[in-house]
């Protein structure tokens, strides 16, 4: 078998997957695109485990595999991530979602601040 055709069908698989993450808004989307790179790894994995003869039988097998259950991992963590998103904005666009702490305060129309001496933050009302 000739390794070129799976090592372009994987470079293809891997740049569509890095255009879907980079291009897409949507958060599902993106989850995909990931998927997509990592099916590309795996494919990379299996053809050379099958053309190159290493020290170690079925390598490459053995670490496809392990990247199936890491696919997998991802895949729950980041669809409760995406869900409880969609719980709180209604929406599971990327460009929404607020990056730090104090962004989440300001978008729910309230501004959290430290008391003087307190532990916890209080609230501020405006």
């Amino acid at each position: 078998m000739r390794p070129v055709i799976p090592y372009v069908t994987a470079a293809l698989l891997f740049g569509l997957g890095v255009y879907g993450v980079l291009r897409r808004r949507n958060a599902v989307l993106v989850l995909m695109a990931v998927e997509l790179m990592l099916n590309a790894v795996n494919l990379i994995l299996v053809t050379a485990d099958t053309t190159a003869k290493a020290a170690l039988p079925h390598g490459g097998q053995v670490f496809a595999l392990f990247v199936i259950v890491l696919a997998a991992a991802e895949i729950g963590v980041g669809l409760a991530i995406v869900l409880q998103l969609y719980r709180l904005r209604a929406s599971v666009a990327v460009d929404e979602v607020p990056l730090t702490e104090a962004t989440v305060g300001a978008a729910a129309g309230r501004a959290v601040e430290a008391g003087p001496g307190a532990a916890e933050p209080t609230e501020v009302r405006r």
